[in-house]
């Protein structure tokens, strides 16, 4: 964990991902269908990134499809890829990161959000893809509990 993040339940998988394929910035995502909106529940910056903060038209919606609807992965191997379907590419690389790989958290068939690590252009390949998505399935009770507690109207 950076001596920025948000603590919580995603801490040990940021220190994980971190020890694992390296990242810069990592985000955690609460996918609520309802209101078609991916709501920031974890932040490894959380300045630029804080949580609570959410997402809906910054993203294009060919990165929805596949990702939220197809559960998909995505990777963009390089800046240009990030300027192609994030808004917010320019903070992107205000943080030195030019490389993204978004991998869906999927609970019995249900995508419950995503897991969003960025780090330096070039830095991500098929076998990061691959390591990230084994490494998903972690977030499943966090964010489980997240959209349980929303639905409850506690959140």
């Amino acid at each position: 964990m950076t001596e920025t993040s948000t603590p919580g339940p995603f801490s040990s998988l940021e220190q994980e991902i971190r020890t694992t394929v390296g990242v810069r910035l990592f985000t955690v995502l609460a996918w609520f269908p309802e209101r078609g909106v991916l709501r920031r529940v974890h932040s490894s910056h959380p300045g630029p990134y804080p949580v609570g903060g959410e997402k809906s038209a910054e993203v294009s919606g060919g990165w929805l499809e596949q990702c939220v609807v197809r559960q998909l992965p995505y990777l963009g191997p390089d800046r240009a890829a990030v300027r192609e379907v994030f808004a917010d590419h320019r903070t992107i690389d205000e943080l030195g990161c030019g490389a993204v790989v978004n991998v869906p958290v999927v609970d019995e068939g249900r995508t419950l959000g995503m897991l969003n690590v960025l780090g330096s252009e070039g830095s991500y390949d098929d076998e990061s893809v691959r390591a990230l998505s084994a490494l998903a399935t972690r977030a499943v009770p966090g964010l489980r509990a997240v959209t349980e507690r929303a639905a409850g109207g506690a959140d």
